[in-house]
């Protein structure tokens, strides 16, 4: 009896700590498996995060450099951009090269080309390229040319007209760029030979470049104003001459 008590007895701590021990055998394992899970996991996010704000980083470093126009407020332009190459030894190395325009809507432009290894610093060095060869050109009533204009620079030939107010810019490609940049609102533009935007551009800055002003006429020859627009009566050349001076 004494041994069947005893044997009883000793079954019954068994038993209770086979249940006390089992579930924490169970849990334990499962909680050693997750841990190492949620790091991988949170390493995962994390590095997709980390990518995710570098690239939002990026964005925003071009955005900001588009942006800053050294307290002027200029409009900018990105008229071409092209992939190219440098053959060295050893392979070839591939580069962006970008072409921009950059104008104050106000009668100055100017365009600028750059090169580099990434998009948004060819972007930056070609706008402060053209920052620094702005050209200041006369506008009729700040709307459009004074008069007609032909520009040539290779296998390129611009042409570009006055256009009373209302008709807008008609140009198309690199040719829009510059004149919205510049701030005109009525021209007539032409483009025939080629269609390189390099070629284009440069071209039209030819065009532009042989603006004149009738005040800048007066002044080189000698004259009155109204005098160089009289061919319409003295009154109407008198109110002309009184708009060009303001």
């Amino acid at each position: 009896m004494a041994d069947e008590n005893t044997t009883g007895q000793g079954n019954q701590p068994e038993a209770t700590l086979a249940a006390e021990t089992t579930p924490q055998d169970v849990t334990q394992p499962g909680q050693n498996q997750g841990a190492p899970r949620g790091g991988r996991g949170g390493r995962g996010r994390g590095g997709n995060d980390r990518g995710g704000r570098d690239g939002g980083r990026g964005r925003g470093r071009r955005d900001d450099r588009r942006g800053q126009d050294d307290g002027e407020e200029l409009i900018e332009k990105l008229v071409h951009i092209n992939r190219v190459s440098k053959t060295v030894k050893g392979g070839k190395r591939f580069g962006f090269a970008a072409l921009v325009v950059v104008g104050d809507g106000k009668g100055r432009v100017g365009f600028g080309h750059g090169k580099a290894r990434e998009v948004p610093e060819a972007i930056s060095k070609a706008t402060a390229a053209a920052k620094k060869k702005m050209m200041r050109v006369p506008l009729r009533e700040g709307r459009t040319l004074h008069h007609d204009g032909r520009g040539t620079f290779g296998a390129g030939r611009v042409y570009v007209r006055s256009a009373p107010s209302g008709t807008g810019i008609i140009a198309g490609g690199p040719m829009r760029a510059v004149f919205e940049s510049l701030g005109v609102a009525d021209v007539v533009t032409k483009s025939v030979g080629t269609s390189n935007p390099y070629n284009m551009i440069r071209a039209t800055f030819e065009a532009l470049g042989d603006q004149s002003s009738p005040k800048a006429v007066a002044q080189r020859r000698g004259k009155k104003i109204a005098d160089l627009l009289g061919r319409g009566g003295s009154q109407t050349a008198e109110a002309d001459a009184a708009a060009i001076t303001e």
